[in-house]
């Protein structure tokens, strides 16, 4: 970090004229590994069919190559607050107390420069949605410290009438009434003049076995935790065509990435040892194209990437540890290797 940083504070960023909304979806521990092998997954039958088919439609940084490819989660970030950190901050979260207890300060690294903070500066207007309390781990803390993101959480929804107040299920309320409350969202967010950043944490992907909702089949017998992915990939897939379909979509870019790769007990046990798990990543209607190489890269990219997806030029091609991976320059997992 002290050689390779790249300040963001201090890096030119330009911006286009028109700015680029922008829709992020973070997918609770959601892997490439759940692909079939012929797509660059580690399952004989493909558990997220939908998502891959985004990944092979739009940008996943694979080249010319077939298989999908994804983001390493490297050392301090392979926990949900750790992935979004590092994902928008370019940077691990190593702390000296547990990864989960940064609720207990007072404030969130308040010397970075991140993503929301970029954008924030630029006049866009940001909100993070998420079915769970915003404040475990930090969340509401970094994300209202970086960019002042208004939190729509578990807490808000009940606060505003769009759950009953003794409602619960999993963590809170399930994925469904999250891209619901988004497609409602982003209604009243097209309408303002601002460009806008709507920043989603989907649930029920979590460890252990996944949330089993309404719209959940059993095409996958008793393995609960198929299920529940499937049932992801579907709605996550129908949540992007209804995107799609809007005026707002035309000036609109679409990153979905998995947080980290699941902490599931025997999901993926039986999967070969040589098999590199990647969190999964696409990247849809973005503002540049990428090279035919296939490339690798870490968590830590996605900060440049997305900047660049907006149309954003950044000098040097690097914010944090991350690379801009629409650029020719190496990212330091090529560098160095991951290990």
């Amino acid at each position: 970090i002290d050689t390779l940083y790249a300040d963001p504070g201090t890096t030119k960023i330009t911006f286009p004229v028109k700015k680029r909304n922008l829709i992020y979806i973070f997918l609770e521990s959601m892997e490439t590994t759940y692909a079939d092998k012929k797509n660059g997954g580690a399952f004989d039958n493909n558990v997220i069919p939908e998502l891959t088919e985004l990944a092979e439609e739009n940008e996943d940084f694979s080249g010319t190559d077939q298989r999908i490819n994804g983001g390493y989660s490297l050392v301090g970030s392979t926990w949900t607050m750790g992935a979004m950190f590092a994902q928008t901050a370019g940077l691990p979260l190593s702390i000296a107390i547990d990864g989960n207890d940064m609720d207990t300060q007072d404030s969130f690294f308040p010397g970075l420069v991140t993503l929301g903070d970029i954008l924030e500066k630029e006049g866009y207007s940001q909100t993070l949605m998420l079915g769970s309390d915003a404040v475990f781990g930090g969340r509401e803390l970094y994300f209202t410290d970086h960019g002042h993101y208004g939190i729509l959480d578990y807490n808000y929804a009940i606060d505003n009438n769009w759950i009953p107040e003794d409602y619960r299920v999993w963590w809170g309320f399930e994925d469904q009434k999250l891209f619901s409350f988004a497609e409602a969202r982003l209604e009243q967010l097209a309408e303002q003049e601002d460009p806008f950043n709507l920043t989603l944490l989907t649930v029920d992907t979590h460890f252990e076995d996944g949330y089993v909702c309404d719209f959940c089949d059993d095409e996958f017998g008793d393995n609960q935790y198929a299920n529940v992915m499937a049932c992801s990939s579907r709605q996550v897939a129908e949540f992007v065509k209804w995107i799609q379909q809007q005026d707002f979509y035309e000036n609109t870019t679409i990153v979905i990435s998995g947080d980290h790769p699941t902490m599931d007990s025997d999901f993926c046990e039986d999967i070969d040892d040589n098999y590199e798990r990647k969190v999964y990543t696409t990247y849809i209607n973005a503002d540049v194209s990428a090279g035919d190489e296939r490339r690798e890269f870490s968590t830590f990219d996605a900060f440049p990437t997305t900047l660049a997806a907006l149309g954003v030029k950044i000098e040097g091609n690097r914010l944090g540890l991350g690379t801009n991976l629409f650029s020719d320059e190496q990212t330091l997992t090529e560098i160095y290797g991951v290990e």
